[in-house]
């Protein structure tokens, strides 16, 4: 899942995957030959590709005049090869037809005889670091050539034939177990590093290619310079929530988000990021940057709390606001304050629903670290944000459920386990533009996603809890508007509910079950139980249960989990997915593993 963006075929999950181009289908079983994935013209780098789809019962569907295996209602999902450039499949059924033109392109550049090859040259966008740093270049050039790069100022250096490296795979291929380290035969890959002592503007480096007598020159893409320690740069955030990130590209994992008025110098940049001093990177558009004469630090003295409604504040009263990171525990809530320093002799902690204990520690010269113990093994939300310098954590308490509620009609007991709980339903995908993961006849993801949705809905109800939902009709509906209700409306849990597909390279036919993501530790408990409670009662497979980076599993103010109830590109757990019957089943298991997993937790009050 693209944790930003939904795609055609694919399930929220593998939305970053790949980019796939799905043919248009009634969602009923196709009277006809039918093949839904691949659609013609597909591109793709994987050494092979699955066939999705469907014909009549009876006879005989054929790929390139070899028969394949079919199940009982008809549908089909084998994988084929795929040989470097175009490979044409023909799909035939009876006197029916279809044709298909696959293209695998390569990922590595191609080179032509005396050049480097297109966009081959690094750094591609504007570099900027600190004194003393090492600064890397590379290039793809022919085999056995010289290459050297010039830079203003710090002379010529050469770079260095790269013949054997190790590659990792994307994240995604431990979706499908092949996430070990490749070793890579790079015979066309130059690199070398310098560090420049002082702080100058080194201007676009020269390359130059040297291969049997004959050079050439291209400059490079980009400038590099040297900033200056006693010139830098403050970047204060602008938005909400930064997103802060290891390294200069969504490629990199998540940190902590930043809190709005956040500030940190700037202590390099490459492209339209900017490295902050705690470590940190962030777009140039989420914060305000602006000369400072001093580094952004702070003191801090004393702490206190408060109660506000279903939450308890602390306030850290700060000279200026600095960057934070956050880290949960199952019975502790740890918050490190950077380029802070402690002057710390009395705090006011209360007694308080949730918290047992705070201690703290000054860790590491400008690093102070908060450690709340709590009094539940289960944490059920927080937030932070600046009021003017003062930090604000807030820590939500447990619901308040009820059971044993009486109707008001006949007087006699009801079980209402789930009285007084909120719960945020969110059916993936929806609209036109939107229709995620597509089975064998082109019935879509995002129409099974909002009936169980509705069915599961109903089925909560009936056991007490208040149901919000994201959509109840088939409407365009971005993760950003998803992410936002939750925040808003603040629910116990948050359930998206989702079915599966694979990568190309994975395999249709062999792949089912079901596959449980979340992302903040307080969420690992629901998750767990849910996924295990799933499998158990249903019998149905288990894919895994992953931490993953998800839009919809990263609000911090309610439990949010994304589950993935089945592949619908597998032939036949498409057929347990569609069975209605099979859905009302999946919604009541489903209910009664939230209730089963509220009353195991020892933070609910009864």
């Amino acid at each position: 899942m693209k944790p930003d963006s939904p795609s055609p075929l694919s399930s929220s999950l593998f939305a970053s995957l790949c980019t796939i181009a799905l043919l248009a289908a009634p969602a009923q079983a196709q009277a006809n030959l039918y093949v839904a994935y691949p659609p013609n013209t597909h591109e793709t780098t994987a050494n092979q590709i699955f066939l999705i789809g469907t014909a009549p019962k009876g006879g005989v569907v054929q790929v390139n005049g070899q028969a394949i295996a079919r199940n009982a209602a008809g549908h089909f999902a084998p994988s084929f090869p795929l040989q470097p450039g175009k490979n044409e499949f023909v799909v035939t059924y009876g006197d029916q037809q279809v044709k298909l033109n696959v293209t695998r392109i390569s990922p590595s550049p191609q080179l032509n005889s005396l050049a480097f090859a297109k966009d081959s040259l690094t750094p591609a966008v504007p570099l900027g670091r600190l004194p003393k740093e090492w600064i890397c270049f590379g290039a793809i050039a022919p085999q056995g050539a010289t290459v050297n790069v010039q830079l203003a100022d710090a002379g010529s250096f050469p770079l260095q034939p790269q013949t054997r490296s190790v590659d990792l795979p994307p994240n995604s291929a431990v979706l499908i177990q092949q996430n070990q380290p490749i070793p890579v035969v790079a015979p066309n890959a130059y690199q070398g590093c310098i560090r420049v002592a002082t702080a100058k503007n080194l201007g676009k480096p020269s390359f130059e290619l040297t291969l049997a007598g004959t050079t050439t020159r291209q400059e490079g893409p980009a400038s590099v310079q040297i900033l200056s320690p006693t010139q830098l740069e403050v970047a204060e955030v602008t938005v909400d929530a930064g997103t802060a990130r290891t390294g200069p590209s969504t490629d990199y994992s998540r940190l902590t988000p930043l809190p709005k008025g956040t500030q940190a110098t700037i202590t390099g940049y490459e492209g339209d990021w900017v490295r902050l001093d705690y470590g940190g990177w962030i777009k140039r558009s989420e914060v305000q940057v602006r000369p400072a004469s001093v580094p952004p630090s702070s003191l801090i003295r004393s702490i206190t709390s408060r109660q506000v409604g279903n939450w308890t504040e602390i306030i850290f009263p700060l000279q200026v606001p600095v960057p934070v990171s956050v880290q949960q525990g199952d019975r502790a809530f740890t918050l490190t304050l950077h380029n802070t320093t402690a002057q710390t002799d009395m705090i006011k902690l209360s007694t308080d629903p949730l918290i047992a204990r705070l201690d703290w520690q000054q860790v590491q010269p400008g690093q102070v670290q908060y450690v709340f113990n709590l009094k539940t093994n289960q944490q059920w939300g927080y937030r932070l944000r600046y009021e003017g310098t003062s930090l604000v954590l807030s820590l939500k308490h447990p619901p308040q459920g009820r059971s044993g509620v009486r109707d008001r009609g006949s007087g006699r007991s009801q079980s209402k386990p789930l009285k007084g709980i909120k719960i945020l339903l969110d059916p993936g995908h929806g609209g036109p533009e939107d229709s995620g993961s597509k089975g064998p006849t082109g019935y879509p993801e995002k129409d099974v996603t909002l009936k169980v949705s509705k069915l599961l809905s109903k089925e909560l109800q009936q056991r007490g809890a208040t149901i919000l939902m994201t959509r109840t009709e088939d409407v365009d509906l971005g993760l950003k508007e998803r992410v936002e209700m939750i925040d808003r409306e603040q629910p116990a849990i948050a359930l998206s509910l989702h079915y599966n597909a694979l990568p190309d390279n994975g395999d249709a036919l062999n792949t089912k079950g079901v596959a449980t993501f979340w992302y903040n530790t307080q969420a690992h408990s629901l998750a767990m139980f849910l996924h295990n409670y799933l499998v158990r009662t249903l019998k149905r497979p288990s894919y895994g249960v992953f931490w993953n980076n998800l839009a919809l599993t990263r609000p911090t103010v309610a439990l949010s989990v994304l589950l993935e109830l089945g592949f619908m590109i597998n032939p036949d757990e498409f057929e347990w997915i569609v069975n209605p019957k099979e859905q009302q089943r999946l919604a009541k298991v489903l209910a009664d593993g939230v209730v089963e997993w509220f009353s195991s937790r020892n933070g609910l009050s009864q």
